[in-house]
């Protein structure tokens, strides 16, 4: 109501100049842009104001609810009924609008619960099926077992146990992120320190691969959360170790740019595919004809923890084949001469 007076008010101070046929139309414009944000009640209570308005401070004879042209009357009638059917039309536009959004969120919704179920289905399962069944034979064929055999299980029982416990760890991580809660605990990290811890949580996946490491000389420590960026570096490593051909080449470089951490993750497998790299952050996203496992939520964690870091992550394809990720973090730094002083 406010914008209907305050543009009436603007208008009066310009009748001399623009003529009062002139403020129906400025009149209708502000009533047609009031029912593009407000429910319908309202915008016909403004469009009644707007004809009460202009019909008492506008329309000869002023301040009077009285119109002495007949021609004035029928606009006025025509004004007020073309402002209220407007407001209703708008209104209306806005309510298919909000249901076309609504119909689509629960389309994405479903689609949204199907990935999710049909990748946890396979991901949970498969493991979970494996622990079961090494159980049930070291319980009932113990006696029959050799200890080769039993070492197996046991070692099939704690290879599934990883992957499970990834598995989980994983959807908790993006429940986190999605939840908008975290914050990460900062300390000074040795980020020669975070990559090894990184390469050995992988190691049994680059087992036939060539990891080379370049950590620039001098390069301080950083404030950062080790945890967060342990599972970042091991998901991309990981990722690579598992997606790459073997005897692929991994390179992982760390350097300090312009008071940032740069971290940078490199292959030298087949890449992705030009039309498919925008959307390697998605959840639940998985490349076509990719091999078969994991959920997608890896490299979505990934971006979640750089950027609850301020930082930003990006992927493009090598000049000479393979995959690049560059991680940049605006993070404090702290050589070790000066901590020792703080």
């Amino acid at each position: 109501m406010s914008c209907t007076i305050t543009v009436a008010a603007v208008c009066y101070s310009l009748t001399p100049v623009i003529g009062y046929k002139v403020v129906a139309l400025l009149l209708l414009v502000t009533v047609s842009l009031l029912a593009m944000f407000l429910d319908i009640l309202p915008v016909l209570l403004a469009a009644a104001l707007s004809a009460l308005l202009w019909d008492f401070f506008f329309i000869p004879p002023h301040f009077t609810l009285t119109i002495g042209d007949t021609e004035d009357r029928i606009m006025l009638l025509l004004y007020f009924l073309i402002a209220a059917l407007n407001g209703v039309l708008t209104y209306k536009i806005r309510q298919i609008e909000k249901d076309a959004r609504d119909k689509e969120e629960k389309a994405n919704a479903v689609k949204f619960y199907n990935t999710l179920l049909n990748s946890l289905s396979h991901e949970l399962r498969t493991p979970i099926t494996t622990i079961v069944g090494a159980t049930d034979n070291l319980q009932s064929n113990s006696a029959n077992l050799s200890d080769d055999n039993k070492r197996t299980l046991i070692n099939e029982i704690a290879i599934a146990g990883m992957r499970l416990n990834q598995q989980v760890e994983n959807l908790l991580n993006m429940s986190r992120i999605e939840a908008g809660f975290i914050q990460p605990k900062l300390d000074w990290c040795d980020v020669s320190e975070l990559i090894y811890a990184a390469i050995h949580r992988a190691e049994k996946n680059l087992k036939n691969h060539t990891v080379n490491v370049y950590v620039q000389d001098g390069l301080p420590l950083f404030e950062l959360d080790f945890v967060w960026m342990e599972q970042v570096l091991f998901n991309l490593i990981n990722n690579a170790a598992i997606y790459t051909p073997e005897k692929t080449v991994i390179s992982i470089k760390a350097e300090c740019v312009n008071e940032k951490l740069l971290l940078t993750v490199t292959d030298n497998g087949k890449g992705f595919p030009e039309d498919e790299i925008g959307k390697v952050f998605d959840k639940f996203y998985r490349l076509q004809n990719s091999k078969a496992g994991g959920t997608g939520l890896g490299l979505s964690i990934v971006k979640g923890f750089v950027e609850a870091h301020h930082g930003t992550v990006r992927v493009e394809n090598a000049q000479l084949g393979g995959a690049r990720f560059v991680i940049e973090i605006p993070a404090k730094t702290s050589y070790l001469n000066n901590l020792k002083n703080e």
